[in-house]
């Protein structure tokens, strides 16, 4: 009696749970999956949308942006982020609580609202350029945060606050024994961070890539405050689609949003395979 009142306190703890991932997620997913397959012009479902978003050039070029953007700024993110995360380590309690508050702050900062302060800092007329100019220093004459590379520092700027929080933790999993031990048996810094420390933080660094490429992949606010329709990225060819003045095409954006889901989950499966590997080894 006792095991059937607790498994129905289970299942009556977890049906919102379940009802709101249905409606949030599954319903909506199943429904673009179904989508992806129609026809723009009717008639039952047809593979023609996959063909066009798979053949066309300039899809094709849309997702290779979203990919090569996604792994710069996550690679780039990663190593600030290990270097960061090892000082953050070193520091005593009260201060490690404050820089990790502040990072917390910081990694909400994105979208529109990050966009906009990146051009009131570094646009063309932003007060970085402003200044230096009044010191007479031309070195950044040339930047434009409307490019390739302002999109690149932008992404990176969101992705250095949340690959620090993950990192984080993996460091203090580091004893001081550890080290303690290897100076004792002879290693070096070196020594130690290729033979002990590394191996440790593997998992945590492969973990990370594939929530930080998810992030990057995903992220549409913040690219289209910046850039606008300008810059071909699949996340603005989604958006085009569905709310085009002149052609709106949502069973090819269902398509492109589909390619999108499949090239994230696969990124994350193959880094999970690969942790698992590592933890293994």
């Amino acid at each position: 009696m006792k095991n059937k009142k607790t498994t129905l306190f289970i299942i009556q703890s977890l049906l919102p749970f379940v009802v709101l991932t249905g409606l949030f997620l599954l319903i909506p997913s199943f429904t673009m999956i179904i989508d992806s397959f129609k026809s723009s012009l009717g008639g039952g479902f047809t593979l023609e949308n996959y063909k066009t978003a798979l053949t066309n050039s300039f899809y094709l070029v849309a997702i290779k942006n979203s990919i090569n953007i996604s792994l710069i700024s996550s690679l780039v993110g990663i190593v600030v982020a290990l270097i960061s995360a090892y000082s953050i380590s070193n520091f005593g309690e009260k201060g490690q609580n404050r820089i990790i508050t502040m990072l917390n702050m910081t990694s909400n900062f994105s979208g529109v609202p990050l966009a906009l302060g990146n051009i009131l800092l570094l646009g063309n007329s932003g007060i970085f350029f402003l200044l230096l100019k009044k010191l007479g220093i031309d070195a950044f004459s040339n930047f434009n945060l409307y490019s390739w590379t302002g999109l690149i520092i932008t992404y990176v700027y969101f992705q250095i606050p949340l690959a620090v929080m993950l990192l984080y933790p993996s460091f203090l999993g580091i004893r001081k024994e550890w080290r303690e031990s290897a100076v004792l048996l002879g290693a070096n810094s070196i020594q130690f961070w290729a033979k002990i420390g590394l191996p440790v933080l593997l998992p945590g660094i492969v973990g990370t890539f594939s929530i930080l490429f998810a992030n990057a992949i995903g992220a549409y606010g913040t690219a289209y405050a910046l850039v606008g329709s300008n810059y071909n990225l699949l996340t603005i060819r989604i958006s085009s689609l569905v709310t085009g003045d002149v052609m709106p095409k949502p069973e090819l954006a269902a398509t492109l949003a589909v390619i999108l889901g499949i090239t994230t989950i696969t990124t994350m499966m193959i880094n999970e395979k690969m942790s698992k590997y590592i933890r293994r080894g």
